[in-house]
Parts: structure tokens; C-alpha cells; sequence
């Protein structure tokens, strides 16, 4: 991994980072599209009327973004860290303390990142009636910058920042000024980037940092997103369901399905007769479940379809 910053580095000096990193760097190896798969893709999306679209960090990988479980090149392939917990974050000020800093110093970074052609193919399906509603276990806020409109977020958002006590709701930019105003003594900056927009730092950087409470009630934050080992709230998962009942095609684009945060519309699908089809570089959870999956890139095969 050491080596692949360092070429980073390199390929920034000379221009080319963009299109490097969304190629090759936390996409995992694989093969391009083949004729015969494309063409079933075509098929699966003629037929599909009402398309329920399900996404995951696959399609945001290309945009730059790291996963967590792809091979080789997902961060439990590459590190030892692992995201927060949610029963840490909630108990410990310590752990409040950790997060804040390292994601203060990733924010500009994570909150910079543009949408690739996946994202942007797909609001373009949305504007000519294909897809009925993209439902994302993405927290990068891609698919709206990207131009869709009826989106689901399904693990909440980085982009907002809810206290804990009193559940006033702030933009992530407005609570960064406030980081930012807290700690002008910060000066780290990093190349490395996280899923969730972390980076590693000092533990003596870590310790001098100051988290601010609420301003309402003095409460202290977090971000609006479904940590690990917390729930998706109830009143999103029957809004999903709801939508799911009403489409006729399912397409998964970039999930491994792991979770079952996700991987439960699929059995709701499957019980439904609805076909379930997709694009992941590597095989899921849910793969008896599959009319068919493309093993290829989100950007690839995305575009070349005919809507």
C-alpha cells in the first residue's frame, strides 16, 4: 500500500492522478465486459419497466473513494483498522474525541469527491423513467451530485451531523467550521483516505484535538450514519420495501452484500418473482438470487447500455 501512495504522489506531480486513481487504485483486479453478458444486461433492462436500483461502494470506488471488502485492494485487505463502532461512539468520549480528529482532516478530501460515469448514467436513467428510486449504502452523497432525485440513503449521510441528546440536525461543512475554529492548531494532512472519510493521525494529534458540543444543548455530535453495529431506522426500511414493491426489475451495482442492511431487499425481491441482476467485480451473498451478474466495472458495463 506504502507504494501505491507513493506512486500517487508521483502521478499528482505529473496530472494524471485523477484518472489513475479512479482506474486502477481501489479497483480490484478483474476482466472487461463480454459481449455475451452485455447483451443479457440489455435484455434484463428492455424488460424492466420500473427498475429498483441498489448500490454500494463498488460504484463509488471509481470515483476515487476506497471499499471495504474488496480483494487486495479494500481496507481489510490493506489495514488493520477498522471503522467505528457504534457502542464505542456512543460510550466513550475518547472514541468521539479519535473519530473527530481523523475525520476533520479527511472531510476536505471525502467531501470533494466527484461522481464517475456509473453515477452519472444512472441519473440519466432516472430522467427517462427507467429507474423508479436508487437506494445507496453510500454515505459520499455521489448520486446527488451526480443529478438523481429519488434517493434512499440507506446508512444515513457524512453530510449531516445530528446530536445525540437533542437530535438537532447541522450540515457537516457548518459543523467542519466549527472543528476548524476549535482547532487551528491542527496543521496534519493526509494522502491516505478511508470509506468513511478517516485518516490516520498522531496519537499526541488526536489527544490535543476539541470536539464542540451542540449549540442547542450542549449535547455531543455525531454523524448521521448508521455506524457498524447499529440498526437502519425502521420508518427507511419500509419505505424501501414499499418502493421495491412497486418495480419489476432489481439491479445491485457494486455491493457484496454482506451486510444484511441491504441484502434483505434482495430476499424480498427473490420472494416477490421480481429478477435481481448485477454489477459486481467478485461473487456476493446473494448470488443464487442473480438472473445474472457482470463481473466487471460499474463504469464499464453502466454506459454501454441503450436506455
Amino acid at each position: 500500500m506504502l507504494r501505491r501512495l507513493k506512486l500517487l504522489v508521483v502521478l499528482q506531480q505529473q496530472g494524471f492522478m485523477k484518472r489513475w486513481c479512479a482506474q486502477y487504485l481501489f479497483v480490484p483486479e478483474h476482466r472487461p465486459c463480454q459481449d455475451l453478458a452485455l447483451n443479457r444486461m440489455q435484455d434484463f433492462i428492455d424488460k424492466s419497466r420500473k427498475l429498483f436500483v441498489l448500490t454500494g461502494a463498488g460504484i463509488s470506488t471509481e470515483s476515487g473513494i476506497p471499499d471495504y471488502r474488496s480483494e487486495k485492494v479494500g481496507l481489510y485487505a490493506t489495514s488493520s483498522k477498522r471503522p467505528v463502532q457504534f457502542k464505542s461512539f456512543m460510550e466513550s468520549p475518547k472514541v468521539r474525541q479519535s473519530y473527530w480528529a481523523r475525520n476533520f482532516i479527511g472531510w476536505p478530501r471525502f467531501s470533494s469527491f466527484k461522481p464517475n460515469i456509473a453515477h452519472r448514467t444512472l441519473a440519466e436513467w432516472e430522467r427517462k423513467g427507467k429507474v423508479q428510486c436508487v437506494v445507496t449504502q453510500n454515505v459520499d452523497r455521489l448520486h446527488h451530485k451526480a443529478g438523481n432525485h429519488n434517493i434512499y440513503e440507506l446508512h444515513g449521510t457524512a453530510f449531516n451531523v445530528k446530536c445525540m441528546c437533542c437530535g438537532q440536525m447541522v450540515a457537516r461543512h457548518n459543523f467542519q467550521t466549527r472543528l476548524r475554529e476549535s482547532n487551528q492548531h491542527m496543521l496534519a494532512h493526509s494522502l491516505e483516505i478511508r470509506p468513511d472519510g478517516d485518516v490516520e493521525l498522531s496519537q499526541e494529534e488526536v489527544n490535543n484535538f476539541h470536539v464542540p458540543s451542540c449549540e442547542k444543548c450542549g449535547g455531543f455530535m455525531k454523524p448521521d450514519i448508521v455506524f457498524f453495529g447499529d440498526n437502519v431506522p425502521r420508518h427507511r426500511v419500509e419505505s424501501v420495501r414499499e418502493e421495491l414493491a412497486t418495480c419489476d426489475g432489481m439491479l445491485v451495482i457494486g455491493s457484496s452484500l454482506y451486510v444484511y442492511s441491504g441484502y434483505r431487499f434482495i430476499l424480498q425481491a427473490a420472494e416477490s418473482g421480481i429478477r435481481i441482476c448485477a454489477i459486481n467485480i467478485g461473487l456476493t451473498r446473494a448470488e443464487k438470487h442473480f438472473f445474472l451478474r457482470v463481473g466487471a466495472r460499474c463504469g464499464e458495463v453502466l454506459p454501454q447500455i441503450i436506455v
